[in-house]
Parts: structure tokens; sequence; C-alpha cells
């Protein structure tokens, strides 16, 4: 098994776990490795640190929040040339969070402001953060990373993949498009995926997203077909330890009627390949 998405403290918010126990929590339940996510930093020497400390394959990357000056190529280019494999789009600071008042950065200290990140179509093609967006999409083909959509908007991942097809990048991963943010329903989920983007369902959906049922994650898994990703993106104090949440999750989607051998797939080879060359 291979969990592409989770969080470990130290981060801003409160987690479950530091780098060292959730990678022991894998490592006891069989697993090959991780990728570790964090929505503020870099986690690429962490997950350096963890792979040499453990034998596992642990995975680092970068989210293009503000704490790491937004859709930064500078940030991006750093991250990628130390070993980094995953760029997330913003997350925690994209416009889409801010309107559906989830967690930001901001929260912590009004002094820094609710100042908010976006790509086109929601930014002109001429902004100076579209302008950003196009080079860190060339820094990504060049290094055959991956690229992640974070929590931007279904418009915004269109035009991501638009421009990711153009430079020839396989690696397009939709970051749990049917969460709260972007909001996604499967006929689109499943026009994306005949495209080639991979498509992320989380533990974390099963657990804390309102209104979320088994059933309607099931949809979500059939719209994606053979580009179906199940990771756990689990870490938060009130979630099971990580692979007991992917288990879950394996757990809920057989009970609709899904293969479990499909679904294990998708938590294992078919994420490994997405992120490991």
């Amino acid at each position: 098994m291979f969990d592409v998405h989770v969080h470990a403290a130290p981060d801003v918010l409160a987690r479950i776990g530091h780098d060292d126990q959730i990678a022991a929590g894998y490592a006891a339940a069989g697993y090959s490795g991780f990728v570790l996510k964090a929505h503020h930093e870099s986690t690429v020497g962490r997950a350096s640190a963890l792979a040499r400390s453990t034998g596992l394959d642990v995975v680092g990357g970068i989210t293009l929040n503000r704490a790491v000056g937004g859709i930064n190529p500078a940030a991006v280019l750093s991250a990628l040339s130390t070993g980094g494999r995953v760029v997330w789009f913003p997350t925690a600071d994209a416009h889409t969070q801010e309107s559906a008042g989830l967690p930001r950065l901001g929260d912590l200290d009004e002094r820094l402001g609710r100042t908010a990140l976006a790509v086109p179509p929601v930014l002109a093609d001429g902004h100076p953060a579209a302008r950003d967006a196009a080079l860190v999409l060339d820094l990504i083909a060049e290094h055959d990373a991956v690229l992640c959509t974070g929590h931007v908007s279904g418009p915004e991942c269109r035009w991501l993949l638009d421009r990711a097809e153009a430079r020839g990048i396989g690696r397009f991963l939709l970051t749990h498009p049917s969460y709260t943010v972007p909001g996604m329903e499967p006929p689109e989920i499943a026009e994306l995926a005949a495209r080639g983007a991979y498509v992320e369902i989380t533990a974390y959906q099963l657990f804390h997203q309102p209104g979320m049922t088994p059933a309607r994650l099931a949809e979500v898994a059939r719209a994606a077909g053979p580009r179906l990703v199940l990771a756990s993106d689990a870490g938060q104090p009130d979630s099971p330890e990580p692979a007991a949440a992917l288990e879950q999750l394996i757990a809920a989607l057989a009970g609709e009627g899904l293969d479990a051998g499909w679904l294990r797939d998708a938590a294992s080879e078919v994420p490994r390949k997405l992120v490991l060359r």
C-alpha cells in the first residue's frame, strides 16, 4: 500500500503524530511508502530524512500557499531540485477555501489579511500570477513531477489540465475533486479522467465532509474508473491512524459493491506509479 496524501506534526494545525510516528505506523501496517503533505511549508527535507531512516519510499513536495510565496516558481524549483516529487496548487489559501469558510493560516493572526490565491480563468491570462503558474507548469514538466490541483475551483482544474496536456505532463492528480472544495460532480470528474487526470478520493471525506456518504464516494470512484487514487488525507487528531483510515475507506467503498481488488490497486500500485520514477 502507498498513501499519496497524509499530514503529520509539526504543523500549524494539530496532528495525530509526528513524522517518525506516522512513518512507524505505515511500516507496521506493511506499507511501501507515502507522500507527506503540509499546507504551509515544503516537506522535501522531512520526507528525505524519513526515507533514509525507515527504508520506506517517503516522498515530499510543496504546496503553493502564501507561506511559500504563493504560486512561486522559485519555491517550486528549489523543492523539485532537492528531490521533491509533488506540487500542489493553492489549498488553504485558495479563493475557494476563503469562500467556503474553511481554515486558513490567516485565522491565526488577523494582521496577515485575507488575501487569497487563484489561477485562470478566475484570473486573467495576463495576470502576473497566471504567468507564474505557467512557469510552475514548465518546471513540473521538466522534472517529471506530479501536479496536484489543490483546492482551486473546477474551472481552474480544467485550465491546469489544458496547460498540463500542452506540456506533456502525465502525472496529473485532481485533489479530492468531490470534496467541498472544489466540489466537482461525477460527470465532470469522469470527463477529466477520460482525458488522463487521476482522481483522488480520501478517507477524510468519509469521516469529515458534511453530507458525504459511501454511496456518493462510490459514484465518484466509478466516474474515475482506472484513474482512481485512494488516499487517507489523515493526520487529524479526530481521524483514525492514517493506515487504518485508508483501510476503512476501502471497506466502505467495497460495501457499495465496488471490486475490492480494484480498490486496493487504487491505494497501492496506481499511486506508486503516479508518484515514483
